[in-house]
């Protein structure tokens, strides 16, 4: 690219009209640096307001937690590194129903029920279809499950009791997975979306930057989840967890973080890019800058194993950006950029 004109006008008419453009040509735009950042953020708003200016909101619930036999080198949960988690079996489906319905008041309308584990026991899945049934009926919320491992039958009796979505991340990149578990393989994430994708349901799945990979991994990751046509994509950013072998990890810069953000949007521009666990301590003060750079989504509350910020000032800041969200409770479009002195709805 002309260093003085990093973003050249093909480019930029490319990325305006939603062109897809190839590994090569984002790399480049990777490699931008200083006030060249802000000309790549702005590409990427404009993008992501083409979709609207609703951010979507979702919570979780740690459902069943800790004891996992996956050796997953960022997670709390495994067996295999020791932290102490607190982890404890399945809920009850009231205990979920409850969850649900605290998400729902914090103004969350999708919630998913989030397990440890490689996959869920015959028994455990039955209690996970009775808790759906009851969000489903006593809600408005749209319901997610992320139940690791995933066959065809599992998958369809989750459809039929009303999951709308599947979560499974992939991660990271194909050639960098290896270096974050052993105990499963890339191919096996990759055939758990298909399955439930065959099944009909929607799938939500992204990964986790920070964790030591490269841009070029992020960029990978990204084109993997263009191919396998997922419909969300939630991008976390490594919290390290001690006791776990990405305890010392050092954080990404702030920049760099938007700027994979950017570049996500860039590869996926019509998907849905949701800004999930470790935002808060990896961004900070440039967290509502995220919603400039090509998200629209935003999980809201706690996350599995670490502590999220108060749903009221997630609120607050897409208020403040000029944003809306949904407020399922109230039955309608929250407005974010009301004047000043209307108050609150």
């Amino acid at each position: 690219m002309d260093e003085t004109a990093p973003i050249t006008p093909r480019i930029k008419a490319r990325l305006n009209k939603q062109l897809p453009l190839d590994e090569e040509e984002v790399m480049g735009l990777a490699a931008l640096t200083g006030p060249d950042l802000f000309d790549l953020f702005s590409i990427a708003n404009r993008l992501r307001a083409k979709l609207g200016n609703t951010v979507e909101l979702c919570a979780i619930t740690n459902a069943k937690s800790g004891r996992c036999p996956e050796d997953c080198s960022f997670c709390a949960q495994s067996a295999h590194h020791g932290p102490e988690t607190g982890g404890y079996p399945l809920l009850g489906p009231g205990r979920l129903l409850a969850d649900a319905k605290k998400a729902e008041k914090a103004g969350a309308h999708r919630f998913s029920i989030v397990t440890s584990g490689n996959r869920l026991k015959p028994e455990e899945l039955e209690r996970v279809l009775d808790a759906v049934g009851q969000i489903k009926s006593r809600t408005g919320l749209e319901v997610c499950a992320s139940l690791g491992a995933l066959g065809p039958q599992s998958a369809r009796k989750l459809k039929e009791a009303g999951v709308s979505r599947i979560h499974h991340n992939l991660e990271s990149s194909e050639r960098f997975f290896r270096h974050i578990c052993s105990t499963h393989t890339y191919a096996d994430r990759i055939r758990i979306i298909r399955t439930a994708k065959e099944a009909g349901l929607e799938v939500c799945s992204g990964g986790i930057i920070g964790l030591g990979e490269s841009m070029e991994d992020r960029v990978k990751l990204a084109f993997a989840l263009r191919e396998l046509d997922v419909d969300a994509v939630p991008i976390n950013i490594l919290n390290p967890i001690p006791g776990t072998p990405m305890e010392n990890v050092a954080p990404l810069p702030p920049l760099e973080i938007l700027k994979s953000i950017a570049l996500f949007r860039f590869i996926l521009p019509e998907k849905n890019i949701r800004l999930a666990g470790g935002r808060e301590r990896n961004l900070r003060d440039l967290q509502a800058l995220a919603l400039f750079c090509g998200a629209d989504g935003l999980m809201l509350g706690n996350y599995l194993t670490t502590a999220g910020r108060s749903p009221e000032k997630d609120l607050q800041m897409i208020r403040d950006a000029g944003l809306n969200f949904e407020n399922i409770e109230a039955g309608n479009r929250e407005a974010g950029n009301r004047e000043a002195g209307n108050g609150e709805a």
